[in-house]
């Protein structure tokens, strides 16, 4: 089990790093390009950052599911027949389908796996929540 806590911790500060890099050039590309915008297409302009906001995140997501398939892969976590990349999605997003069951001896993988995709998806939230709330007037008190 200590192997498990040690691997889940090396995927989860993978994941983190690769979340992180994705994360400082979305937040910032997010409010440059929110400054400037005229009253008359703000709206717009915002629906189109959140768009564009939302997919990159998106794809930061598929990117760190990625990862978690390539450690299962690489240890022989899932049975022989199942796809890893649908495993570590579903273990991701705490789905939880259970029609798969890891290893015996990797199956902390499973939890740690959820808990990072919960922690990134919070942190995701946070940044779409970040990039709406600098769009919102400032309100006079």
């Amino acid at each position: 089990m200590h192997g498990g806590i040690l691997i889940g911790l090396l995927a989860s500060m993978v994941n983190i790093a690769v979340h992180a890099t994705i994360m400082g050039p979305v937040s910032w590309s997010a409010h440059r390009m929110l400054r400037g915008a005229q009253r008359a297409h703000a709206h717009v302009r915002l629906v189109l950052v959140m768009i564009a906001t939302v997919t990159v995140l998106m794809v930061a997501h598929l990117i760190e599911i990625g990862i978690w398939g390539l450690f299962y892969v690489a240890l022989d976590v899932a049975p022989k027949q199942v796809d890893a990349f649908y495993f570590a999605f579903v273990n991701y997003t705490t789905l939880g389908y259970g029609d798969i069951v890891p290893v015996e001896y990797w199956r902390v993988l499973g939890p740690f796996t959820a808990m990072n995709g919960v922690l990134l998806f919070g942190w995701s939230t946070a940044v779409i929540f970040d990039v709406l709330r600098k769009v919102q007037p400032e309100r006079p008190r």
